[in-house]
């Protein structure tokens, strides 16, 4: 066991005694082993295991360790006897394995092969190991026993009795016999249905038979219509293409016409662009005159225009000169006051300046005196400063030694922590699942090479199932053939016989059930119409007692030929055939009523066989007279004479087809017979493949399984070795922190020491110096005070002497920009007198008198030019009036010449369309493979299109009135006719089927009840012996509820010692559990299990009745193994074996075993020594 409930680690328990006791404190998992071997041997029920679902049978975790993601059963069962049966009896050992993951997975294996759970209750079916086990008895297991209802304790005896497999047997066959009538329902369905189509399918194939009709003539009449069209296109064709020569003369004429009026209109264009360059010429005469006009009278308007510029600039000249005359005369009175006010400002700064200089010469001695006084209290400052950096220095110093040591503490604090919390990784876990692995990676490989060695059959078995298939369709061809042809040799066979004139008539007479001649004779094959052409309608004799009869024929006479023989006539043999050399014809047939031999030989008398015309031919002089020979072929050939055999109706070949029926019936029925063994071996064949196929898939998905649970392996082992290594890599880093940390925290508590001794000698020394500097400031002080008066002082005469320099530069800066505004000034006088000279003088120069005269010569010469520009434009004009004339007659023609060529386009887009009909026409001729001349021959003289098209519309119509039509009606008429054949053998089939299943159920019903009447009664008898045994007397019995024993339930009624007889639950505790034991025992006697696993059974019971208990186990345990559960010292006492299960770690259950032998064997020796 390995991961199942409480054992979670891989746990092994070797039972090797007949007797083995399981010892334990309460809820230490003992059950859990009872519960075990119920889930290996497939229990699918959580309640039967103590669970609400089948998952919490896997290991759920505890506070230590985590839950276990599989669970894993292995049962190893010793068959060297061979008590198992089947496939698995050849095994001398077998394993019974189940795994199941929280995936979902559950997995069985017998001996390392995945089986399914129904192959291993197969296995255990009527062993009593089986779902209804009575040889698995857990807790509250004796308790259900006394209070099961009699249906449910009938189980228990079916089981003793061996019939579960019986039950499974019948359920099978319920379960075949149900999909049988299913199939024969769904036959019964698909043949009504195929009833109905075949109805249809009848009318549709008439319906199409008159469609082909109606098509044919509609196709026809299309193709006279098409013939005709295309004969009315080839006339119209030819009428437009003269039409068309027609018009193109025209369009000539026309075109003639254009090029006269193309060619005068060019010779009028150069006369027109002559005199156009005339007039461009004069035109550029007066452009140009124009221009210089335009510049004379542009300098005018210039000398105009400057004179008045000039005037108002004069005017502005004087202004500006007499403003700046003004600022002259006011910057020059300004700078003379200024220069009286500087004089005065100088006195007064040389006053200040002797002021500040007297004071500023005190104050040199009483700041170095103060300096002085300020180093020294700057040096005591800093001392104390110093010192007090020193203090905070050391204090600092003294909290981080502080702080360290308590980060020291808690640093190493949290290391303990964290080595304590580290998680331990289970080694024996990572070496199981290694070995697990290997073990997934062998069962791997193995699952791959057989799901590789299955496909490479899979191949051989497809090509054999096409092989078979083929060779089945081939004989259903052959089959479907000879049905066919048989049908109709047999329909015309009996139309042979059975119809005619002659029919009737015979029938009156009460001749229509003698056999005609034919039907009692064979003929050597290849001699059938040779027969035929001798006997004629001799061939259809019958046979008559007497021919006395054919009197009464002559007053209502045959209607056909009609011939009667006696059929008591004497077999004899004319002397003279006999001593003929040739071969008589009678000997070629064999007689199947020896009446009719002499009817025929005398009819055959004189008839030789021979084999060739030649022959006959040759021969023929010497044949007696009346004698004649003849031919297979029918051919007859006597002395003088030779008749040619023909048939004449379909009575003739009588013989043939007779033959031909039988062989065909013969190798009709081989056929048959050869397609029933191809369907039996096809489906053979399909089945191995799907199988085959079944197989490999269920190899494939276990190998998917298997490769998912080795990956699952492998990232287990993976975490666990990773977590083997983090485990050792933080245990060595954290042992290394620690260290580190305990060397750290001494140095720094000597480090802590020291600083503290110095900041109390740094304390005291502070005290010291700051009494010092406070006495030292207070002469500093005094000094300041000084010193600040006398820099006031200093001050105020600075910033008198100060502002006086101010207020002179002040003046003078004033002064000197004075005089620079008065040269500016000047300057600007000088410049705008120039100016004003200077427009006078332009003013002055200012003439336009030769502008005018040139400006009035320049108008005349104008005006002429604009005269003879004139005279050329009216040239011009006219010329372009004749132009204009010559272009509208040009255009008149041009008008012309589009219409003509558009009616030519009309009349050749008409020729074009009627040769286009007539090569669509031809086309579809052509694709309608239809034969022009026949056409032509059958086209009327005075055919109209018209009248085709409406005869044409007409079919079309009467072709529509018909509706969908199934054109393939006739091919699925023949189809659905063969598989109603077909379904009709399979309806057959199916119920021979149902039948036999029903007589298996019935048999199986006996076998079943008259197995279950045995062990009932063995099982009462069993009861009747161990009941006095546990109890010291009484008596017990079983009863049923009912007649039928098959569905009839069980009672126990029992009497123990002194007590009347009274159902089981009428007993005490103690009394209803000796009961239980008493009843599962006899089913033990009856049918032995190979073992039994008791659960405290012995609980309610009290020594006496323990010791009783013992003693029947000990006895039974010479047939099978016992592994129980107990409390009980005299049960503990009785094994051979003890198995210990401890719980020492919390939810996790232990093996202890202890071989009671061995153990008594060391007490004796330690006594001894």
């Amino acid at each position: 066991m390995s991961g199942f409930k409480s054992f979670v680690d891989p746990t092994t328990i070797r039972v090797n005694g007949k007797l083995v006791g399981v010892v334990g404190p309460n809820g230490c998992g003992k059950s859990n082993i009872i519960d075990a071997v119920r889930w290996v041997l497939g229990e699918s029920r959580a309640s039967e295991l103590r669970g609400e679902s089948m998952h919490d049978v896997i290991f759920n975790g505890t506070t230590q360790r985590k839950p276990a993601g599989r669970a894993s059963v292995e049962l190893i069962f010793d068959n060297t006897d061979g008590r198992i049966a089947g496939q698995w009896g050849q095994y001398g050992e077998l394993a019974v394995k189940r795994v199941l993951t929280r995936e979902g997975g559950s997995t069985y294996f017998i001996n390392n092969v995945a089986v399914r759970r129904r192959d291993i209750q197969d296995i255990f079916l009527g062993t009593g190991l089986g779902p209804r086990a009575y040889a698995i008895i857990g807790q509250g297991m004796i308790a259900r026993i006394i209070e099961a209802r009699p249906e449910e304790l009938r189980t228990f005896l079916e089981e003793a009795a061996g019939v579960s497999k019986y039950r499974e047997r019948r359920r099978e066959t319920e379960n075949r016999l149900f999909d049988t009538r299913e199939n024969l329902n769904r036959v019964s369905d698909i043949l009504h249905e195929l009833d109905q189509s075949l109805e249809k399918l009848k009318v549709q194939a008439d319906l199409a038979e008159r469609y082909h009709q109606l098509k044919e003539t509609q196709e026809r009449q299309q193709k006279l219509l098409w013939f005709l069209q295309k004969k009315n296109a080839l006339k119209e064709q030819s009428e437009l293409a003269f039409e068309i020569g027609k018009e193109q003369t025209v369009l000539e004429m026309l075109s003639a016409d254009m090029f006269k009026h193309e060619a005068e209109l060019e010779k009028l264009r150069q006369i027109h662009d002559f005199a156009n360059e005339s007039v461009h010429k004069a035109q550029g005469d007066l452009y140009q005159t124009n221009s210089e006009i335009g510049s004379l009278e542009a300098q005018i308007r210039y000398v105009i225009e400057s004179r008045k510029r000039l005037q108002a600039q004069i005017v502005s000249y004087t202004e500006q000169k007499d403003q700046w005359t003004k600022q002259i005369s006011s910057f020059v009175d300004e700078a003379n006051e200024g220069k009286d006010n500087l004089v005065e400002l100088s006195q007064q700064k040389e006053i200040a300046h002797e002021l500040f200089l007297q004071q500023q010469e005190e104050m040199p001695g009483l700041e170095n005196e103060l300096d002085i006084l300020r180093e020294q209290a700057q040096e005591m400052h800093d001392h104390i400063v110093q010192i007090r950096q020193q203090i905070a220095v050391a204090s600092t110093n003294h909290k981080n030694l502080s702080t360290n040591l308590f980060d020291c503490q808690s640093r190493r604090e949290k290391l303990l922590s964290q080595k304590e919390q580290i998680d331990v990784p289970d080694m024996e876990e990572l070496a199981f699942l290694k070995q697990e692995k290997a073990e997934a990676e062998q069962q791997l490989e193995e699952l791959r090479f057989t799901e590789e060695s299955q496909r490479d059959l899979v191949p051989e078995f497809e090509e054999s199932c096409i092989e078979i298939e083929k060779r089945l369709k081939e004989c259903n061809a052959a089959c479907i053939q000879e049905e066919a042809r048989l049908l109709a040799l047999k329909q015309i066979q009996e139309k042979t016989q059975g119809t005619g004139k002659a029919q009737g008539w015979l029938e009156k007479h009460g001749l229509s059930d003698f056999h005609p001649l034919w039907q009692d004779i064979q003929i050597e094959t290849g001699w059938e119409t040779a027969l035929e052409s001798v006997l004629m309608e001799r061939i259809f004799a019958r046979g008559l007692s007497s021919l006395d009869w054919t009197e009464s024929f002559l007053k209502d006479k045959p209607p056909v030929k009609t011939c009667f023989f006696a059929s008591d006539s004497e077999n004899r043999m004319r002397k003279e055939e006999a001593s003929q050399p040739y071969e008589s014809f009678s000997s070629r047939i064999q007689y199947q009523n020896d009446r009719i031999r002499p009817v025929l030989e005398n009819w055959l008398y004189g008839v030789y066989a021979i084999d060739s015309m030649n022959e006959a031919l040759s021969r023929r002089k010497t044949l007696p007279d009346g004698a004649c020979f003849i031919l297979p072929d029918g051919h007859i050939i006597d002395r003088y004479s030779v008749r040619f055999f023909a048939a004449e109706s379909e009575s003739e070949g009588v013989f043939s087809r007779q033959q031909e029926i039988t062989r065909l019936e013969e190798s009709h029925q081989k056929h048959k017979l050869e397609q029933s063994r191809l369907i039996e071996e096809f489906r053979g064949a399909e089945s191995r493949l799907k199988e085959l196929n079944s197989k490999i898939q269920h190899i494939h998905s276990e190998t998917n399984v298997q490769v998912q649970r080795l990956h699952d392996l492998q990232m287990k082992i993976l975490k666990l070795e990773e977590l083997n290594r983090r485990f050792k890599d933080q245990s060595e880093q954290i042992d290394t922190a620690l260290a580190e940390l305990d060397e750290f925290r001494q140095e720094k508590e000597l480090e802590l020491a020291g600083e503290e001794k110095r900041l109390e000698e740094l304390d005291m020394t502070l005290g010291e110096w700051q009494q010092k500097e406070a006495d030292f400031l207070e002469t500093v002080a005094g000094k300041e005070d000084e010193l600040k008066v006398l820099r006031e002082k200093v001050h105020q005469a600075e910033r008198s002497a100060q502002q006086a320099e101010y207020d002179e530069r002040a003046l003078v800066k004033r002064l000197d920009e004075l005089a620079r505004q008065i040269e500016t000034a000047e300057k600007q006088v000088q410049m705008v007198s120039g100016s004003l000279n200077q427009g006078q003088l332009e003013l002055q120069d200012l003439d336009d008198k030769v502008a005018q005269e040139n400006l009035q010569v320049l108008l005349d010469r104008r005006m002429t030019q604009e005269e003879a520009l004139a005279q050329s434009r009216q040239h011009l004009d006219d010329l372009a009036g004749q132009l204009r004339t010559l272009m509208e007659r040009r255009l008149q023609t041009e008008r012309s010449l589009q219409p003509q060529r558009d009616k030519i386009v009309a009349v050749q887009l008409k020729e074009q369309a009627a040769r286009i009909n007539v090569e669509q026409f031809d086309q579809k001729l052509l694709e309608a493979g239809a034969d022009i001349v026949a056409l032509n021959n059958m086209l009327p003289d005075n055919a109209r299109v018209s009248t085709f098209q409406t005869e044409i519309g007409r079919l079309n119509a009467e072709i529509d009135g018909l509706g969908p039509v199934n054109l393939g009606a006739a091919i699925e008429l023949n189809e659905a006719s063969n598989r109603k054949k077909y379904l009709e053998e399979q309806f057959q089939d199916l119920t021979d089927a149902i039948a036999t299943l029903e007589d298996a159920i019935r048999r199986i019903d006996r076998e079943t009840r008259s197995l279950l009447k045995n062990t009932f009664d063995e099982v009462n008898q069993s009861l009747n012996e161990l009941f006095p045994v546990l109890f010291g007397g009484g008596h017990a019995q079983l009863s049923m509820t009912g007649e039928e024993i098959l569905d009839a339930g069980i009672q126990i009624m029992a009497q123990p010692p002194g007590k009347k007889n009274a159902t089981i639950h009428l007993l005490s505790g103690g009394e209803k559990a000796l009961t239980a034991i008493a009843l599962v025992f006899s089913l033990f006697k009856l049918n032995p299990a190979p073992f039994c696993l008791l659960d405290e059974v012995d609980a309610p019971l009290d020594d006496a009745n323990t010791e009783r208990f013992s003693n029947m186990v000990t006895k039974m345990s010479s047939q099978t193994q016992f592994l129980y559960i107990s409390h009980n010292r005299i049960a503990m006492e009785m094994a051979e074996e003890l198995v210990g299960v401890t719980m020492q770690e919390q939810g996790v259950s232990r093996i202890v075993t202890v071989d009671i032998n061995d153990a008594a064997n060391f007490s004796d020796e330690v006594l001894r020594a």
